[in-house]
């Protein structure tokens, strides 16, 4: 038995996401998005060393020396599975090692509105999800991978690193790829996959251009792609996916945005009124005539105002759209609400103005 699984195995037993084990410091353990250190001397490096090494084998123990970092997934018998990133930091090795839930989550037990459920219903075409790291995005694609798998027959691929939510067939079929077990890059992946003659093509993280030229590509030819971007909002994701694009080739790339991308996701997860949990936190931008036109003609940045004044009906939202309805809800508290907020002031006048409205209404 490797001597970290004792610690894991607190984090499972204490409810919390993730375990922080670094040189130089005592292992912390992340609960409710709150780091908090166990009652653990602060580690040597070679004591994170010795334990860290156990995790590994002699080749992923020589590519960890020679990049300076590795991702695996680890299983412990009885108590689960972990995603693990292993580093290389200013003094000595550390690694952050976040739980994986047995099951693929339901898209109705994480709150989303009903648009995101209607993005499993596209037949093509590309959905981009962004949010910084750690706001739960790999969660998201397992939830939209799994709704596809229960409602649809189709041919789902995809592309992760590491895998983590094991996906058992239910209507659809299912190939799950490794980025360095199975193929060499994400960009490798793609380009695979598209002789594999996917549905469905889910790449779990856009890293560079080569890759979201390919996924738009698939898009072209009638496949339904869903991409990640570490990215803070749905008008910032677009701009990222141009800023890493060669610019003489930015004019053809917002053409070919405007006509098959399709929507936008956004997320940030907030700690729950009472610190039961994080809910994530939304933002939707659909790709209208408007959107699409506004992407065409380079004016990207001002999405946002497509974002503010999108009717409440239309699937659209801003993400402090949707911090003021869990704000009024009862679901989150306003600090966290605020901190959490694109425009914190506005968003405290908004909930302000609500109060009094239903006092008047009173």
């Amino acid at each position: 038995m490797a001597r970290i699984d004792s610690f894991l195995r607190l984090v499972v037993e204490q409810g919390a996401s993730d375990l922080h084990f670094d040189s130089g410091k005592p292992p912390l353990i992340r609960h409710n998005g709150d780091l908090l250190a166990l009652p653990f001397r602060p580690l040597s490096e070679a004591e994170t060393r010795r334990f860290l090494f156990e995790l590994l084998s002699p080749d992923e123990r020589e590519r960890l020396d020679t990049t300076q970092e590795l991702d695996l997934l680890y299983a412990l018998p009885g108590v689960g599975r972990f995603r693990v990133n292993m580093f290389v930091q200013s003094e000595g090795y550390g690694a952050a090692c976040r739980i994986i839930p047995d099951r693929p989550p339901e898209l109705g037990a994480l709150g989303f509105p009903a648009v995101v459920r209607n993005l499993c219903n596209l037949q093509a075409g590309l959905v981009l999800i962004g949010g910084p790291t750690g706001s739960g995005k790999t969660t998201t694609l397992a939830a939209i991978v799994h709704e596809i798998n229960k409602t649809s027959r189709r041919h789902i691929v995809t592309i992760e690193d590491p895998i983590e939510f094991l996906h058992d067939p239910i209507q659809s079929v299912i190939t799950q790829r490794q980025v360095g077990a199975h193929v060499e890059s994400f960009a490798a992946a793609v380009h695979s996959a598209l002789r594999a003659a996917p549905d469905v093509l889910v790449v779990g993280e856009v890293r560079d251009h080569e890759t979201m030229q390919l996924a738009l590509q698939a898009s072209e030819t009638g496949v339904l792609v869903f991409g990640t971007l570490h990215t803070n909002s749905a008008p910032k994701t677009l701009s990222r996916v141009l800023d890493i694009a060669p610019e003489d080739y930015r004019e053809q790339l917002r053409a070919t945005l405007a006509v098959h991308l399709r929507a936008v996701i956004a997320q940030h997860l907030v700690k729950r009124a009472g610190g039961d949990g994080r809910i994530a936190a939304l933002e939707v931008l659909l790709n209208t005539p408007a959107v699409a036109t506004m992407i065409r003609e380079n004016r990207v940045p001002q999405l946002e105002g497509q974002l503010i004044g999108a009717p409440a009906d239309s699937g659209m939202q801003h993400l402090d759209a949707c911090l003021l309805r869990l704000l009024q809800d009862g679901v989150v508290d306003t600090d966290d609400a605020l901190s959490t907020a694109e425009h914190p002031e506005q968003l405290r006048r908004a909930l302000l103005q609500a109060a009094q409205q239903a006092e008047q209404e009173v």
